[in-house]
């Protein structure tokens, strides 16, 4: 790969700006950039260091022109969830209404890394113009992600981050928004109770940031701790099951709030709570901002939750920008909003 002297940048993008460029011809961002391998773990990356995580093209790499028809390759990590779910089929449903020249191939690895690398090894032998990737985790696809470079195909990493330079990240911050849900709760809780952390996948870059950002922010509150925290992968029965342990161990006004890595595992934590009849002692966020999280919010059953933008149309907007030599940010950050009883009305109807 080559690397040019010009200034990284994020960008903070909304999703009305996005498609409101795209409505207007316009490219998205302003540069192109080339660079080498980013060599600190993406979990552990400052928004400041984010810049250089994005703009690594490969050598001699050539955009496809105006009426080519060309292959883009998404491999997506998992689609055992509603957000991810979202994440392909709204690609997909604006990649055929709007590139008519575009051959899109999706595969899940069904939340195994070793599938999710057999997935893009395959997918590389078709030489896809752009390969976009949701890493399930950013060690076990690092290596095959730098393989894909260094066959002189261009990266777009969508949510998740690998730990190394790609062509283009996409996605909200994780660790800002984990710093905001400790802020909430402290100000809920007037800086003091216990608070039950239910992680999402075990080395995935978003686990980190969300746990990182989150005990950020509780740094400056020390009567507001994290008395128990597992990881539940994103699924809503592991943390039904692990909620119903946590009632168990800690009685009546022991747990003051679930803080939960997306809204699937704050339902699952609501549901355990109901059922043993403590949901009014106990206040549960989540992150991502689906639908069935608004309404919850709506019924004053989850107190909030911070939308989390599944990438799509996004994702595959900026693959195909990429793909034809249009300008493109080497760091796209989507935005995301705090919804609570204050505001869901605004969103709900919205959600995934």
């Amino acid at each position: 790969m080559t690397q040019r002297n010009s200034e990284r940048c994020i960008r903070q993008v909304t999703r009305r700006q996005m498609l409101g460029a795209a409505a207007g011809g316009a490219a998205v961002g302003a540069l192109m950039l080339s660079g080498q391998r980013f060599p600190a773990a993406a979990q552990d990356a400052t928004p400041e260091a984010m810049a250089q995580i994005g703009g690594c093209m490969p050598e001699g790499w050539t955009a496809a022109a105006p009426d080519e028809n060309f292959l883009i390759a998404f491999s997506q990590g998992t689609m055992n969830h509603p957000w991810r779910v979202a994440m392909v089929e709204v690609n997909q449903a604006y990649a055929a209404e709007n590139y008519p020249n575009v051959e899109l191939v999706v595969t899940d690895g069904q939340n195994q890394a070793s599938k999710q690398v057999s997935d893009v090894e395959s997918l590389l032998v078709r030489q896809p113009k752009v390969l976009v990737i949701s890493p399930l985790t950013a060690e076990a696809l690092t290596p095959v992600v730098e393989r894909a470079l260094s066959e002189g195909i261009p990266v777009v990493t969508l949510d998740r981050m690998v730990d190394s330079c790609v062509s283009v990240h996409v996605g909200a911050e994780n660790r800002p928004i984990g710093k905001q849900a400790a802020e909430w709760l402290a100000e809920k809780l007037n800086g003091e109770g216990q608070i039950i952390e239910i992680q999402g996948t075990a080395g995935a870059s978003a686990t980190v940031d969300r746990n990182l950002g989150f005990m950020e922010g509780l740094e400056a509150f020390p009567n507001l701790t994290v008395a128990a925290s597992q990881t539940a992968d994103y699924l809503r029965e592991p943390a039904t099951s692990f909620m119903e342990d946590m009632l168990q161990r800690f009685g009546p006004g022991e747990i003051d709030a679930v803080y939960a890595h997306n809204d699937e595992m704050a339902l699952g934590a609501i549901e355990a709570i109901k059922e043993a009849g403590r949901l009014e002692e106990i206040l549960v966020i989540g992150i991502d901002g689906q639908e069935t999280a608004f309404e919850s919010v709506k019924a004053g059953e989850m107190a909030a939750t911070f939308t989390y933008p599944y990438v799509a149309p996004e994702g595959i907007m900026i693959a195909y920008q990429l793909a034809t030599g249009e300008a493109v940010e080497p760091v796209v950050i989507l935005d995301s909003q705090r919804v609570d009883a204050d505001n869901v009305d605004e969103f709900l109807g919205k959600g995934f």
